[in-house]
């Protein structure tokens, strides 16, 4: 039995070696003129971008975001306050402090997060390409640490994280980002997919639980940015701000959308054909409708919470993809500059020294 294994496992390394050294052979052999310029790229994949003003609109999305949650919480905390002065007191700590540990915290780590620069053309290329190299081995750092340090977690493919160590200990660039590659495709997506499952039913459990339109809003917001800090942590970056706007917006959607959801009766009629079959049973009618609405609103925000990290892992994904596209292009209009320069300066001293002597 254990020979039949080792031969299986010398299969599939041989056929592993196979698929990773044809696409390298095949690019090899590739003509020269078939590759993609800076000038291809910039067709295909630059788009234009008021920097200046995405950044301002980040700004205000999370301002507005802190404003709503925050007044979420004041709600909530003053109608205690009505009930019990000293519940409210102490219901007024512990929102004070959730609001620090599940908004300002998962926010601040999320933008002080590093992103590939991808949006570039022929003046930035040269600059994003060194950004972006720099950024792939602070990440391999990342994952290697964290893997070293932390057991049991089973994030990342330690075979995988161990290849990544050797290439980047000798500087070996291609080995670093074919192996940063394969652990994308690989236990990172995994392991994604298990963050967003589990933050879905986080969400879920919540809101079934949960009776008040505002402390709905308030979880979904929390358990939200909760999933894409623990995505941008996973992944070793955060996407560019153009896509954070639109991240963040779309979570902004589903708190609101979680808080008039109580409001909207979204399983009125399932509730309503349940509560028709039972309603010959004394309060058992009552109890199945409430269950059911429930699940009703627990399935939505479940689901919504969902599309965030997939949204998340695409956006992640699309860029680390563009990065891997730009490294490969090599900028030699630079060293035709260069040397059409050193032309220049050689025919002036030419004609300069007749006029000299």
């Amino acid at each position: 039995m254990k020979n039949k294994i080792m031969k299986k496992t010398e299969k599939l390394s041989e056929e592993t070696a196979l698929t990773t050294v044809q696409p390298q052979q095949e690019a090899s052999e590739q003509p020269a003129e078939n590759k993609l310029t800076i000038y291809d790229y910039e067709q295909k994949y630059t788009k234009r971008q008021n920097t200046r003003g995405i950044k301002i609109c980040l700004r205000m999305l999370i301002a507005v975001f802190a404003i709503l949650i925050f007044v979420c919480l004041f709600f909530f905390t003053m109608r205690v306050w009505d009930i019990h002065m000293y519940a409210g007191i102490g219901v007024g700590v512990i929102c004070v402090l959730l609001y620090i540990v599940f908004f300002i915290v998962p926010v601040c780590k999320i933008m002080k997060s590093d992103y590939f620069i991808t949006n570039v053309n022929a003046q930035t290329a040269r600059e994003a390409q060194k950004h972006n190299r720099e950024l792939r081995h602070s990440i391999s750092e990342k994952i290697i640490d964290f893997t070293a340090k932390v057991e049991n977690v089973g994030w990342y493919d330690s075979y995988t994280v161990g290849q990544l160590a050797i290439c980047l200990k000798a500087g070996d660039e291609k080995g670093i980002s074919r192996n940063l590659t394969a652990l994308y495709n690989g236990s990172i997506k995994r392991s994604g997919k298990d963050l967003i499952f589990r933050s879905s039913m986080k969400s879920a459990m919540y809101s079934v639980m949960s009776k008040t339109n505002t402390i709905d809003a308030v979880l979904v917001a929390f358990v939200n940015l909760q999933l894409i800090k623990d995505l941008v942590f996973l992944y070793g970056f955060r996407p560019s701000e153009a896509r954070l706007v639109k991240i963040f917006a779309r979570v902004l959607q589903n708190s609101l959308f979680a808080y008039g959801l109580e409001g909207a009766q979204i399983g009125s009629s399932v509730v309503k054909t349940m509560g028709d079959v039972v309603k010959g049973i004394p309060l058992l009618g009552t109890a199945i409708s409430t269950i059911i609405d429930s699940s009703v609103q627990g399935l939505a925000n479940g689901a919504l919470t969902a599309v965030i990290g997939f949204q998340t892992i695409k956006y992640l994904a699309v860029e680390y993809k563009l990065q891997d596209i730009l490294d490969g292009i090599e900028l030699e209009e630079e060293e035709e500059l260069k040397e059409t320069c050193e032309e220049i300066e050689k025919e002036l001293r030419k004609k300069k020294a007749p006029h000299v002597a």
